[in-house]
């Protein structure tokens, strides 16, 4: 069954001195998995699925790309439940709050048709 968008997909575009997109996914997870931990005991990558940023929105649900040195794209990996504006901005706060990344902005998000690729 697929869920009708309601709107124009956005992402992040995040700036912060990581070499890697792994890093800078670690830099994105680690401090709400630190959370999860004091509130829980204990982790499991499971968990990243029942970690919720932000209302409907769950730590397992993002995904990091490298688009330059030091700049990265963190959006929804599930077509069927893409970043709308409220929720990037949700996030965005969130990781604002934890200071992981130099510079965060909300942009919509460009897709590549498959007519056009």
């Amino acid at each position: 069954m697929s869920i009708k968008n309601k709107g124009p997909e956005f992402c992040l575009i995040v700036e912060g001195s990581y070499l890697t997109e792994t890093e800078a996914e670690h830099a994105l997870r680690d401090p709400f998995i630190e959370d999860w931990v004091e509130e829980t005991g204990r982790f499991r990558v499971h968990n990243l699925n029942e970690m919720e940023i932000v209302p409907g929105v769950v730590l397992g649900l993002l995904g990091v790309w490298m688009l330059d040195d030091d700049l990265f794209e963190i959006a929804s990996i599930d077509p069927e439940q893409p970043l709308t504006e409220h929720k990037s901005k949700g996030i965005a706060e969130a990781l604002r709050r934890h200071g992981m990344f130099d510079e965060i902005k909300i942009e919509r998000r460009e897709q590549v048709s498959e007519e056009n690729a």
